[in-house]
């Protein structure tokens, strides 16, 4: 797996307050990244950047080797970047099948990958649970056969076991895949998942989920008695 999406030394401030402190990473596709951090850590911000809906103050955005810094949101998404966010991912006036049918081609995989939405097509999104929201929004980015996903905590409001059933459609894609959750999904798929774990919005981490597993199983006996 090759680099496909990368910051290098992002910049992102909101007002007076710098939430990005110069982070560089970068995601692999095909591939599976996690960004990891509590409310306020920056992963969220750093989707933004990534999908060109926050402006980096410093620093760059680089996509299959070009600078696309400067390149606005709805360019990237023309050239294949999804992004979903934590809220507002689905258009809640429009029904379930209207905001499927808004992505070209046929809403049967969407309805294969999540069957809990067949009788949900005539309800208004805005209607439907949070876990049934997600499930739309991301039956929505499925379809979009998109070359870059990218998710803000894609299981929010999911059962464990529709929760499962997720990361394996999300690490099954054949594009370069970022998701960022709170806590490190006990349902993360078995091939290799780079994890960035970001704190005050700065990299404390980088490696992959086996490893930052195995560092937390470490402090967590260093503590015990």
């Amino acid at each position: 797996m090759t680099p496909v999406i990368a910051l290098r030394n992002a910049r992102v401030r909101h007002g007076p307050l710098e939430a990005l402190h110069g982070i560089t990473l970068a995601a692999p596709s095909p591939g599976l990244t996690v960004l990891l951090g509590r409310n306020g850590s920056g992963r969220t911000t750093t989707l933004r950047a990534l999908a060109g809906t926050a402006n980096l103050s410093a620093g760059t955005v680089v996509w299959d080797g070009e600078d696309v810094t400067r390149v606005p949101a709805h360019e990237r998404a023309r050239r294949g970047l999804c992004l979903v966010p934590e809220r507002q991912a689905v258009f809640g006036s429009l029904t379930v099948r209207e905001n499927l049918e808004l992505t070209a081609g046929s809403p049967d995989p969407a309805l294969d990958a999540y069957p809990e939405l067949k009788r949900l097509l005539e309800r208004r999104a805005g209607t439907l649970s949070g876990g049934e929201q997600r499930m739309l929004a991301l039956s929505r980015a499925l379809l979009a056969r998109a070359r870059v996903v990218l998710v803000d905590e894609p299981t929010q409001g999911m059962s464990p076991p529709v929760a499962t059933r997720t990361y394996g459609l999300l690490g099954a894609l054949d594009a370069c895949v970022i998701v960022a959750e709170q806590r490190l999904p006990p349902a993360l798929p078995d091939r290799r998942t780079l994890v960035y774990e970001l704190r005050r919005g700065e990299v404390v981490f980088s490696g992959e989920a086996t490893e930052l597993r195995a560092e937390t199983a470490r402090d967590r006996r260093r503590r015990s008695p």
